[in-house]
């Protein structure tokens, strides 16, 4: 089954309220990113896998991407299991990241 993601349920799914500014930044990233529609459905259940790691999916306010971002757990070793999803995730759905130097921060650049 294919849903399609609006801008608006998409801001909502990663809790942002929807205001004029958000939507044009969350419209701007969708422009930016490659074949945005193709694993964009996959967004929502993917933020919620990376909850479990201190990790999730937000808007950059630097780039006009969304980002995956983890939080590092200094109880846990919570960076791998990230790493690792992320890479999966990646993987399945033929994605180009761009990960920030020495940052547990990636960027979505879109499909491959």
């Amino acid at each position: 089954m294919h849903l399609d993601l609006t801008p608006e349920a998409l801001l909502a799914q990663l809790g942002y309220t929807k205001t004029e500014q958000t939507l044009k930044q969350i419209n701007d990233i969708i422009a930016n990113t490659k074949n945005f529609d193709k694993f964009s459905q996959h967004i929502p259940s993917f933020n919620d896998a990376l909850a479990v790691e201190k990790g999730y999916i937000a808007m950059s306010n630097s780039e006009d991407h969304l980002k995956i971002k983890c939080d590092e757990d200094s109880s846990a070793d919570n960076l791998s299991a990230f790493t690792e999803l992320v890479k999966h995730w990646a993987d399945k759905y033929k994605l180009e990241l761009k990960q920030v130097d020495n940052k547990n921060t990636y960027y979505i650049i879109g499909q491959k």
